[in-house]
């Protein structure tokens, strides 16, 4: 859970009026994984969830790919920042 405080941590700081940019999104998408990972490992059969962690993972893996294909450094920064492996390229 320290990954969890440190990422909230740096969206309050840095991102106070700027809450539409796609880093913002991947960091509160980011945070809102991690905490229904750990709603599932204890939740084994709450489908529901399961459901809103892919939709959630899609929404994270359709900004990542935007940011990847506008500023590869601001993508490569995020990624490395976050601790997210990069998405798969054909």
């Amino acid at each position: 859970m320290v990954k969890n405080s440190f990422i909230s941590i740096i969206s309050q700081e840095e991102n106070k009026e700027n809450r539409g940019s796609v880093e913002f999104q991947v960091v509160s998408f980011t945070n809102k994984i991690r905490r229904l990972t750990s709603h599932l490992e204890l939740h084994k059969k709450d489908y529901l969830s399961q459901r809103g962690l892919r939709k959630i993972l899609g929404k994270r893996q359709r900004l990542l790919a935007y940011l990847s294909k506008t500023n590869r450094v601001r993508y490569k920064e995020l990624i490395g920042q976050l601790d997210i492996r990069e998405r798969k390229t054909r």
